[in-house]
């Protein structure tokens, strides 16, 4: 009799571990904290994220630890941008041994190329002023030849979101019909992003859709919005501008009454303060662009996103 009660306490408790380990969340790494946030929009209860890249913080000038490379090699499921964002993803898959599902959020995307080029046909008017702005716009990158910033476009990251969906069920299928369901919901938010950027840089005069910040992460975004930016020290984040290219920046704004001009979350405030100084142009405020913030509106993706379109749409629109 005994016995049987043991074989019977037994089982029951093996029922109530493997019930617990069947509740345990999927480990998710994400590079950086855009694609944590999306991660966790998808994922939901089932998951437990961990972002490499925290809030506020460059993904440019990171450097993995040792504790990285554990969390790599726990993890269940690891999610990163690719097109040469994370120079040092491969270095720390290999030195973690992971073997488990990957995600490159911007497989299926048609990037865009450096080029050097002007963003669409509404910028401001000049007089050959643009090629010195431009040169000083893409000065310098540490990219490749590839755009890797292409979240910054809400159309494209409805690709990422497809893709942590796939990777998420690809890791953990028996919460298939519900990273499905999560994913249509965050997609038709999404869409609802989309139209309501559009239609606060729509207001905004085409002459005036010019903003200057603090690198050059913004082409997606151009090329979605119909805004051009410029940048005084290319993609490089830890680059100083040379000075002619701040001269000639400077010379463009003043001559094109560039209405406003706009701090970066991830770099120096600096030389948009400079620029500031030097030509009298207001700081409409702060964009976020390879990072959210660690609290307040920018803190998701959505909120990042509206946030940006709101914060130039008023420094841009009653200009005069």
């Amino acid at each position: 009799m005994r016995h049987a009660l043991l074989a019977g306490l037994i089982v029951g408790l093996s029922g109530v571990t493997t019930a617990s380990q069947a509740a345990e969340p999927l480990d998710v790494v994400a590079s950086f904290s855009v694609l944590a946030d999306m991660a966790e929009q998808v994922g939901g209860e089932h998951v437990e994220v961990t972002s490499l890249v925290g809030p506020d913080s460059d993904s440019h000038v990171y450097t993995p630890s040792p504790v990285d490379v554990r969390r790599i090699a726990g993890a269940d499921l690891v999610i990163f941008n690719g097109l040469q964002l994370e120079g040092w993803m491969n270095r720390l898959l290999d030195a973690s041994g992971y073997r488990g599902v990957k995600v490159v959020a911007t497989d299926g995307i048609d990037p865009l190329h450096f080029t050097g080029a002007d963003h669409g046909e509404d910028g401001a008017e000049g007089d050959g002023h643009d090629d010195h702005a431009e040169h000083a716009e893409h000065a310098t990158h540490d990219h490749g030849d590839l755009d890797p910033h292409a979240w910054l476009d809400v159309g494209r990251a409805e690709q990422y979101v497809a893709n942590i969906r796939d990777g998420l069920i690809a890791a953990d299928p028996a919460h298939a019909d519900a990273y499905r369901r999560r994913a249509d919901d965050y997609l038709t938010r999404l869409d609802s992003l989309d139209a309501e950027i559009h239609r606060l840089i729509d207001a905004i005069p085409a002459s005036r859709r010019v903003v200057v910040s603090g690198h050059d992460a913004f082409d997606y975004f151009a090329d979605a919005y119909g805004v051009r930016f410029l940048s005084p020290v290319g993609l490089n984040t830890a680059a100083e501008p040379a000075a002619a290219d701040m001269a000639s920046l400077i010379d463009f704004l003043k001559h094109n009454r560039i209405p406003a001009l706009f701090y970066e979350n991830i770099t120096s405030p600096a030389l948009i303060r400079q620029l500031a100084e030097e030509t009298g142009i207001p700081v409409a405020g702060t964009l976020y662009s390879g990072a959210l913030a660690a609290e307040g509106e920018a803190a998701t993706y959505e909120g990042m996103m509206r946030h940006n379109a709101r914060v130039i749409h008023d420094g841009l629109a009653g200009a005069e």
